[in-house]
């Protein structure tokens, strides 16, 4: 067994103990959802973070850091600044909505019928997304232990959908923290030794193949500024919508929202340039790096990040990187295996088909509907295997903006005009469906040459680029002008409805203050469970200087073992501050 093997097993092992552990915070579809709505702002902030973070941000975009320089920053700053608004002002709103799933909040607003449209069409996006997020990881798996791409989908399927089971949402989120610490201890590792076998910053990009402001393939920078300008747009409706912002419904109130959304906010600040360094290296000084990995075919740019840690870092760090993907994708997948399953049970099997459920029945429910999702995921990922031609870095944005984009439009414009008749909610969703066949699908690339008189036919890349910009131009236009136009149509509600939607708006404007002896309890609980499991990390990742490695690759494990270690030991340190006597317990 090598080295990297064993420290992958052992990873594999302590995520399987994590959520054994939280297994008796799970009591009833609250807590195994989203934590009872009792987590500190840190735990959350880290899970929304890792939300826009997987496997994938080491492969699809790795490969566009490599071959298109600081382009696929933007992507990343754009997630800063959909925090930074949630920051402001949309987490604490969304804890304030006091559900425990978000379509709940959809069927308060638009109706019953619009909740069963956002149930079933949601799923197909959170489903491929979370494939595609597991396809990124087997490509690391697959060439790190030259093991088929299609065995490592389906086993570590299995082993994250076990994870999931165990311990719902407190098992989850508390290793969301844990492992959002491993991932950026292990980044910052591999940032610091490019930094330094690059001679600096400016000798990387000097070197750099191609431009490295805009990238390569480029024969249009209109098309590059389009692109930037929607992607923008883009996150700042992922970031600021019920749907997608369902994590801060975890918090344990307001402020506990807020200041999560502020630590994940400056995580995507400074992480992009901590993670791309490498990549951008090995298009600096290894160019030629893809020949080691030419079973990938059309994907082997997708390894940058991995020759870097082969070729250039200490022996073990191979297995400690692997065991960051693992993690940055069990928090990814959870979208569609804890959310999917929660949004299924609370509004769709204890709603329509029993009413009368118990708690324990809707626990077991959701754990098997769970299963079900992630063998759906499963088959998804070895499909999206079998499209060796496409890249993950196209996947991932096409998905997001043809399928998900349309869905948060009504979602979000929901919230700020009121007057709207219960069909916009869904007939908003068709419309979006005929805007993203439209511009996504029947559209091809002679058709802007045509039309615009193109001299230069447009490059895989702009067109790539153009068809994500002009499709969520024209769900910002057409899909978000129909919701807009519904108002016309708008003759009031029933008393009934009427009263739901009060009730709606008057949750959203009310601020949420949990405290109290019991809430207490949980978060020394919190900060001692997450404190011994992290310095448990910690010491693991110290253990692992004494590989042999030369003196440099020692230090660099002791390195990233004392940024884990050291969190770790402040959380049991505050965990055994004796708490100030609290209010009580507001209703959550």
């Amino acid at each position: 067994m090598t080295i990297d093997t064993f420290v992958v097993l052992a990873y594999f092992l302590f995520l399987i103990a994590i959520g054994w552990m939280f297994r008796k915070f799970t009591t009833s579809t609250s807590d195994y959802f989203r934590g009872g709505g009792k987590m500190l702002w840190w735990m959350v902030g880290a899970t929304a973070f890792m939300t826009q973070f997987s496997a994938w941000t080491f492969t699809g975009a790795a490969g566009k850091a490599f071959t298109d320089g600081f382009a696929i920053v933007i992507l990343f700053l754009a997630n800063a600044f959909g925090y930074f608004l949630n920051y402001l002002y949309f987490a604490p709103k969304f804890r304030q909505l006091r559900v425990v799933t978000a379509v709940e909040a959809i069927r308060m607003r638009f109706g019953k019928t619009t909740e069963q449209y956002f149930t079933w069409a949601g799923m197909p996006d959170s489903l491929i997304s979370a494939g595609v997020w597991l396809n990124g990881l087997a490509i690391f798996v697959a060439a790190v232990f030259n093991i088929p791409m299609e065995t490592t989908i389906v086993f570590t399927g299995v082993v994250l959908m076990l994870m999931a089971v165990t311990g719902g949402s407190w098992a989850v989120i508390a290793s969301d923290f844990m492992q959002m610490l491993v991932i950026m201890a292990v980044t910052i590792t591999c940032a610091i030794a490019a930094y330094f076998h690059g001679g600096g910053i400016g000798n990387i990009v000097d070197n750099f193949q191609g431009d490295f402001l805009v990238g390569n393939n480029l024969n249009y920078i209109s098309i590059f500024i389009l692109w930037v300008v929607f992607i923008f747009i883009k996150q700042f409706g992922v970031m600021n919508n019920s749907i997608n912002a369902y994590r801060y419904l975890a918090a344990k109130d307001s402020e506990n929202a807020r200041k999560a959304a502020g630590l994940a906010c400056i995580l995507m600040i400074i992480g992009p340039i901590i993670w791309f360094l490498p990549p951008w290296y090995v298009s600096a000084f290894m160019p030629d790096f893809a020949a080691q990995y030419s079973a990938m075919g059309d994907k082997a740019g997708d390894a940058a990040y991995l020759a870097f840690v082969q070729n250039v870092m200490p022996a073990g760090m191979v297995g400690l990187l692997m065991s960051a993907m693992f993690a940055a994708t069990m928090s990814s997948m959870d979208s569609g295996l804890n959310r999917n399953a929660g949004i299924f049970v609370c509004n769709f099997y204890q709603p329509i088909l029993r009413k009368n459920a118990t708690q324990k029945e809707l626990v077991l429910v959701s754990k098997a509907t769970t299963i079900m999702m992630g063998f759906i995921i499963i088959s998804i990922g070895l499909f999206i295997n079998s499209l060796r031609h496409l890249s993950l870095f196209d996947i991932v944005l096409n998905i997001g903006a043809l399928i998900g984009f349309p869905m948060l439009i009504p979602v979000l414009l929901g919230m700020w005009i009121r007057k709207t008749p219960d069909w916009a909610g869904w007939t908003t969703l068709i419309v979006g469906g005929i805007v993203s066949y439209i511009f996504g699908i029947a559209l091809k690339p002679y058709h802007i040459e045509a039309l615009f008189g193109l001299e230069q036919e447009l490059t895989r890349r702009e067109w790539s680029d153009l068809v994500v910009g002009l499709s969520l131009a024209a769900h910002v236009v057409f899909t978000g002008g129909w919701f807009i136009l519904t108002t016309l149509f708008y003759k009031g509600l029933t008393p009934e409805r009427e009263k739901e939607v009060d009730q709606l708006f008057e949750n959203w404007n009310t601020p949420l203050v949990a405290e109290g002896d019991e809430q207490q309890q949980l978060d020394t609980k919190q900060r001692s469970m997450l404190g011994k499991l992290i310095s448990t990390a910690g010491f693991g990742i110290l253990a692992m200087a004494l590989i042999p490695n030369d003196p440099s690759g020692r230090a660099l494990f002791i390195l990233c073992g004392s940024i884990v270690l050291t969190v770790g030991i402040l959380l049991v340190n505050a965990s055994r501050k004796k708490p100030e006597t609290a209010a009580e317990v507001s209703t959550l």
